[in-house]
């Protein structure tokens, strides 16, 4: 069992940047692939990032790529998401996910979720 808390959110202006966190309870962090996902108001929730198990492969949706970057540090059981040149579409609230495949993938088959931080971008 995992339980994952975000932290971070906010409000920001378009071309701001945020980092958002989350921190993972349980021993054994390093063996969860994690995944950050978003949904704004009126819309299905989307893959925005995800770092694998092992080799910490990273991969993105097209829409971040360039400006997000994930990571992961396993000895503080905690994945990030540095997001700069934020933009008003990025305007969502940000969840957390682990799975225990090695898997990144970009749809919503995550065993735990966390319960999300807001993120507002004005322009």
């Amino acid at each position: 069992q995992v339980q994952l808390v975000e932290s971070g959110g906010g409000l920001v202006q378009a071309g701001g940047s945020l980092r958002l966190s989350c921190a993972a309870s349980g021993r054994t962090f390093s063996s969860y692939t994690m995944g950050w996902f978003r949904q704004a108001p009126g819309k299905e929730r989307e893959f925005v990032a995800g770092i694998s198990r092992g080799d910490g492969s990273t991969y993105y949706a097209d829409s971040v790529k360039g400006r997000f970057t994930i990571s992961r540090n396993n000895a503080k059981n905690t994945v990030y998401l540095q997001m700069n040149s934020l933009k008003p579409e990025d305007t969502a609230v940000y969840y957390c996910a682990a799975r225990t495949s090695m898997y990144v993938i970009r749809t919503d088959d995550y065993n735990y979720w966390g319960q999300g931080t807001q993120v507002t971008v004005s322009s």
